[in-house]
């Protein structure tokens, strides 16, 4: 990693000079929007895919896992490498790639092709996932930075669920390959504006071998633990399969791939903020999951009337994200972010007596709480982070934060499966709300604790980054 000299500007860093860019803060989340529609989007035109293309459903499948591997596998190397490159290029490079990858993955003829430019998109889309925080963070004055932050950290989820329904219409009316050319508009649109509002920097560098082995190394633990969650849904004994994963991470973490990213966390306290992530995001995953599935399996709702009903949430999440922006701004970011998982919890929390007796409206308007406190919490606790990130590694932390949500989002509905599954009809839909309530509930006391170095969550401390040179 390129050293730096006390004072000196950072890769990518944005010289704002009192002039705030919320151009390239809406970049970040225009970005975030389309990264995380592409982890959803494809999922209703599997069926589609696996005819057009003759191959199996389990085949199709990849069309999915081909994106979301090396997503997860490469973010926290991405973090490194970005945190020593410049930051234009870095971001006209990887909306480049993922905007011809997606051409690629439209046009595909055979399977085998649409899989490979899955691969490829979800490297690039690990690229962005790390850069779109530190763009934000990077583009106003300090005391704008929970408004900044709430901007992608609120339309990055709004991307993930409407990626459904956004996939349904286009499946209907332009079928399978339009969900992967949808995209392509948006990353013209942010190449344009990256282009002409971003200030030239020092270039890029290709990833040293220590990279690529950190990439190999944390895409063999993921993808047997994806692989696990997969089969385990059918049968909890391919669990054990997850034991495959410890000896690759591990390598990892004791590696020098790892120790700076620990490092860093443990030097800015931030390990509790990251579970309250990762615990947000999987019952937020898993409620979606349960909600959907129980209202068109079990009680017979139609899809649009479902669709509907589960908009509540995205629908108070964009309500309350610009708003838990301000008040961070105003009041400091931690008590925000604590107000907002705890109404999250309580939303997630009332739906629990409903068993399996619901109406549409009766969910709803619990969603809407819970997708409000979603909303005031986002964007405070990306600020929360970011803001302690030591100078020298805001790519690191950001990546880590991102890994956190990820991780989420793929944990909930699976755990919210093995819950219904271990229990029996209505009790096993009350078992997987149970779970995303409780998941929920974790993350109030995590974000409520300080952390060890209070001083550094306030702001980002000019002595941060020697702290995190020395895990």
């Amino acid at each position: 990693m390129t050293g730096h000299s006390p004072g000196s500007e950072q890769p990518g860093h944005i010289p704002v000079g009192g002039q705030d860019r919320w151009l390239l803060v809406a970049v970040a989340g225009l970005l975030a929007f389309v990264a995380m529609l592409d982890m959803n989007i494809v999922n209703v035109a599997l069926a589609d895919i696996a005819d057009g293309l003759h191959v199996s459903a389990a085949i199709a499948q990849w069309a999915v896992l081909g994106y979301q591997l090396p997503v997860v596998a490469l973010l926290l190397p991405a973090g490194r490498w970005l945190d020593g490159v410049g930051m234009r290029s870095a971001l006209l490079v990887a909306t480049t790639g993922f905007g011809v990858c997606s051409a690629l993955a439209a046009a595909a003829p055979w399977v085998a092709w649409l899989i490979v430019a899955r691969l490829a998109q979800g490297a690039f889309g690990a690229v962005l996932f790390v850069l779109m925080p530190v763009l934000a963070l990077r583009s106003v004055r300090p005391e704008l930075r929970g408004r900044a932050m709430s901007v992608p950290a609120t339309l990055g989820p709004l991307g993930a669920v409407t990626g459904p329904a956004v996939g349904g219409l286009l499946l209907d009316h332009l079928g399978w390959r339009a969900v992967f050319l949808v995209k392509i508009p948006f990353c013209l649109l942010a190449l344009v504006v990256a282009w002409r509002a971003m200030p030239r920097d020092g270039g890029l560098r290709l990833p040293d071998r220590r990279s690529a082995a950190d990439g190999l190394l944390v895409g063999s633990g993921v993808a047997a633990l994806l692989l696990t969650l997969t089969l385990a849904s059918g049968s909890p004994g391919w669990l054990v399969l997850a034991l495959a994963a410890v000896p690759p991470l591990w390598w990892w973490l004791r590696g020098p791939g790892g120790r700076p990213v620990v490092g860093a966390l443990r030097a800015t306290g931030l390990f509790r903020a990251h579970t309250a992530v990762l615990a947000l995001a999987a019952g937020f995953a898993a409620t979606h999951y349960v909600v959907a599935l129980h209202l068109q399996r079990d009680d017979g709702v139609s899809a649009g009337t479902t669709g509907l009903t589960v908009l509540a949430f995205p629908l108070g999440m964009g309500l309350a994200g610009p708003v838990g922006g301000r008040l961070a701004d105003r009041f400091g970011a931690r008590p925000v972010a604590v107000t907002g998982a705890a109404l999250t919890a309580a939303g997630l929390l009332l739906l629990v007596p409903l068993g399996g007796d619901w109406s549409p409206v009766d969910v709803a308007w619990r969603l809407a709480l819970a997708g409000l406190g979603m909303g005031l919490n986002g964007g405070p606790t990306q600020a929360l982070v970011m803001s302690a990130a030591p100078a020298d590694r805001a790519a690191t932390v950001g990546s880590s934060v991102q890994l956190a949500r990820s991780l989420g989002f793929t944990l909930g509905p699976a755990l919210a499966t093995a819950a219904w599954g271990l229990a029996a009809g209505d009790d096993g839909v009350t078992a997987g709300l149970t779970l995303a309530a409780v998941a929920a509930c974790i993350a109030v006391p995590l974000l409520a604790l300080q952390g060890r170095r209070p001083a550094l969550v306030q702001d980002m401390s000019t002595d941060a980054a020697p702290a995190a040179h020395h895990p």
